[in-house]
């Protein structure tokens, strides 16, 4: 296959390098317990894990420093051109912004858009099945972390928990469009948003007073990042495996190449991007073991997407809606395990039954698709329909505006 290489992005993007198999001197105090845990089982894995805490994204940072320096429409102006690659009509924007996109839009050497296929086609086959382990398996383990912190702080899940799960659904959907990973497609532009996003984010938080640096290390760090693109690929196909869907090993490595892409464009460092399947499980397995328990903002955030998904589905009944939550929690606790549903203060539901039902149902519908006419071609547009219904489409398209508060419900949008 023909791949496309470029030059590798520079040592900027992590502002400092993590040494080998020692922790930093600074580690946030959260970590110390778990570190020397998961130091007995992989020192070099644990340690570059711990570093990554105290690493954001110092490139994007400067951006979002100086655009704040700009009149609001004028910034999100220069977002806009930014996102559609006019580079010339960005020549009145700061220059740490040009900086910004010519950094994304630098290749690795190891892309290739052809490899991106299967995944795409895999994704659509299971996308019912995946938007079910998506919300209830994969978020709730991302959020079990010390990221949790930086969102609870800003209200964007607590205040907004629909509209949180719709962007998500939006974003995975986008990158697994045929062509959403070109540099004109939305699955691009959403991972770069996401990248400029947390930037912003992370400065208005260093500069909150309810923000404890030396106990969590940087806000929405590399490390937390990192993590979630390894629990949003590898444990996502572990998770839908569970849940009914198959895949051949093209697309399962299809698959992990598409989420690497989409968060090497969010400005994950490469010391920290899983290369593939197996790493990534293994960065997942000692990241757990690094993160301290789960905090009360974990507990918050695991319940808040947890009753926001039957609003996703256009349950609006209210005895409807806390019907299917239960049902949500059922599906959850098979995944996640017993102990973490505990250690997430989830009501005890019954859990006997409740993936196998779900994994019947989805091989039954495979069968069927196989044996009743025109049954498939209905099947894959009602659930690009669903897909399409459980994703955030704004009127105006992707708003490029950045956030001026730290506090969600006090940014003046």
């Amino acid at each position: 296959m023909l791949k496309t290489r470029a030059g590798n992005r520079g040592r900027h993007r992590t502002g400092a390098e993590p040494v080998p198999g020692r922790p930093p001197d600074d580690m946030p105090t959260d970590y110390l317990p778990g570190y020397e845990q998961a130091r007995a089982i992989d020192p070099e894995m644990a340690s570059r894990y711990v570093a990554h805490t105290l690493i954001g994204d110092p490139l994007a940072e400067a951006a979002v420093d100086d655009l704040a320096a700009v009149d609001r429409a004028e910034a999100a102006r220069f977002m806009d051109l930014g996102m559609r690659g006019e580079s010339r009509a960005l020549k009145a924007a700061p220059a740490s912004l040009r900086e910004f996109f010519g950094d994304a839009e630098r290749q690795p050497e190891w892309l290739d858009h052809e490899a991106f296929a299967p995944g795409i086609r895999a994704f659509h086959r299971n996308s019912y099945i995946i938007l079910m382990a998506f919300v209830t398996g994969v978020l709730i383990e991302g959020f079990t972390t010390n990221i949790s912190r930086s969102f609870m702080l800003t209200g964007r899940v607590r205040d907004k928990g629909v509209r949180r799960l719709g962007q998500n659904n939006r974003h995975m959907t986008e990158i697994f469009f045929p062509g959403g990973l070109d540099r004109q497609g939305d699955g691009w532009k959403l991972s770069v948003r996401i990248r400029i996003v947390h930037a912003r984010l992370r400065r208005l938080l260093n500069d909150s007073q309810e923000w404890d640096a030396k106990a969590w290390g940087t806000p929405i760090s590399s490390a937390h990042l990192g993590f979630a693109i390894a629990a949003f690929s590898a444990r996502l196909l572990k998770h839908t495996k569970t849940l009914g869907a198959s895949y051949t090993e093209e697309e399962r490595k299809s698959f992990m190449d598409v989420w690497r892409y989409s968060g090497y464009l969010m400005g994950i460092p490469e010391t920290i991007l899983f290369r593939d399947m197996q790493e990534a499980l293994q960065l997942y397995d000692i990241g757990v073991m690094c993160e301290p328990e789960p905090s009360i903002d974990s507990i918050a955030m695991a319940h808040c997407l947890i009753n926001s998904a039957p609003l996703i589905a256009g349950t609006e009944n209210p005895s409807a809606r806390r019907e299917l939550a239960r049902y949500v929690y059922r599906v959850s606790t098979g995944l996640i395990g017993k102990r973490s549903a505990e250690s997430l203060g989830y009501p005890k539901v019954p859990v006997f039954g409740a993936v196998g039902w779900f994994r019947f149902q989805a091989r039954l519908g495979a069968v069927l698709d196989g044996v009743i006419p025109g049954r498939r071609a209905r099947s894959s547009f009602n659930r690009f329909g669903y897909l399409l219904a459980g994703s955030t489409y704004d009127v105006g398209g992707i708003d490029y505006r950045l956030p001026d508060h730290v506090y969600a419900e006090r940014t003046d949008w």
